[in-house]
């Protein structure tokens, strides 16, 4: 593939082609390793602000949500001060929120073509066929999933396996399959390409089933907000086959229905953990509804709050909830924050969908608001979020919608 750069001398054109290679590395190591896609992170990093250097030149866009952004990153740094263990809670703060915000400018900043963007989501894409085929060898080999204790075992007595491939928990694993088939979607619903519509259709399919073997209750409600949106902004009538789809997996395995009817069942100890949890959670918020515990503090806080478990020596990272969760480490303005990002971006993203008369720019950026929707429903019965993975795949399709916004802006 030719890789085009609008470049004035041959030291840049060389930086340039560097920095994008490292955050196409980014994309594809992302869900399979977090040291190498760190180790890529902070090479890109290097090399932009060495071709700033080099240049004497300031690379330094302007976003609509530079405000917002640096509101949430003061309001987090603030939470510290409450933090139980304030050293931990920076230590935290400064290795996440730093890859956050760095993926996000990262990319801003040095994607600023459309081939660029392209190459970008395809990296995405090409990680989720080695994730998605090594899901399906758990599958084929078995996992035994009795020692995770991701299943109510007296509840579903038959399953027996639920694959999480390269990340750390079926939940996992469906929250990133969500993203990458909602992509694929957007892009599959405008293409004028059949051979590239009819690829991107097969690749959602092979991801569906696999999305069906995680028995991720939480990313099969999101896959329906998905198709719904979907439904909304491109043509209801085209998307009745992404619901066909599912409707033959459930009624066809009676595992899948099951589990999903199991949401309703009071004595399932997975529902009855969440709400637990979410009372914790809420007395959190009620003690410290401005700055919060503290970031990264709740599995230090939570057994000050263990109304359910009454263990003290039980471990919980998260609140299963995440909006709840957010509100409960940062407070409520740094969760408000946080949902005025999310909104800001996926509005950019229909602004842009709407004005573009480029069909791949309007499939990114349906694809794009279809997978934040995915992350924004299933945040009501869990906060995938929590791991560093999902948290900079959510930066990074923030940064995609912006990059395509200016890049429409500029040659519109």
């Amino acid at each position: 593939m030719r890789i085009a750069y609008t470049c004035r001398s041959q030291p840049q054109f060389r930086l340039d082609y560097l920095i994008e290679h490292c955050i196409l590395a980014v994309a594809f190591f992302l869900p399979l390793s977090l040291n190498i896609t760190t180790l890529f992170l902070g090479a890109g990093t290097v090399l932009w602000i060495a071709k700033m250097v080099l240049l004497k030149k300031l690379f330094l866009k302007r976003t609509p949500f530079d405000e917002m952004i640096a509101l949430l990153v003061i309001v987090s740094a603030a939470s510290i001060s409450v933090a139980p263990d304030k050293d931990f809670s920076f230590y935290n703060y400064y290795h996440l929120m730093g890859r956050y915000i760095l993926i996000y400018y990262l990319v801003i900043n040095n994607l600023n073509a459309i081939e660029q963007l392209k190459r970008l989501v395809w990296s995405v894409m090409a990680s989720a066929v080695v994730v998605t085929c090594y899901g399906f060898y758990q599958y084929v080999h078995g996992v035994d999933i009795s020692a995770f204790q991701w299943v109510d075992g007296e509840q579903f007595p038959e399953l027996k396996v639920r694959i999480f491939s390269t990340l750390q928990n079926p939940n996992l694993l469906a929250g990133f399959l969500v993203v990458v088939m909602s992509l694929a979607v957007g892009i599959g619903l405008h293409t004028e390409n059949i051979q590239e519509k009819v690829f991107l259709f097969a690749f959602v399919a092979v991801l569906g089933t696999c999305l069906v073997l995680t028995y991720s209750r939480g990313a099969w409600l999101s896959i329906v907000a998905v198709t719904a949106l979907c439904g909304r902004l491109y043509n209801r009538k085209v998307l009745w086959i992404f619901l066909v789809i599912p409707a033959i997996a459930l009624f066809c395995h009676d595992g899948v229905m099951e589990r999903l009817l199991s949401i309703f069942n009071p004595t399932d100890t997975s529902s009855t953990l969440r709400l637990a949890l979410w009372e914790s959670t809420v007395a959190m918020i009620l003690d410290k509804p401005f700055l919060g515990i503290g970031w990264g503090s709740y599995w230090l806080v939570y057994p000050d709050y263990d109304f359910f478990l009454n263990n003290p020596a039980a471990t919980i990272v998260h609140a299963h909830n995440m909006y709840l969760h957010i509100a409960a480490e940062i407070g409520i303005p740094g969760l408000i924050v946080f949902l005025a990002i999310i909104y800001g971006h996926a509005r950019k993203a229909i602004q842009v969908l709407d004005q573009t008369q480029n069909p791949w720019v309007a499939g990114v950026m349906l694809g794009s608001v279809a997978a934040v929707l995915g992350l924004v429903v299933n945040g009501f019965t869990d906060y995938i979020m929590f791991n560093v993975q999902m948290s900079m795949l959510f930066w990074l399709l923030n940064a995609v919608i912006i990059a395509a916004w200016d890049s429409s802006r500029r040659y519109r």
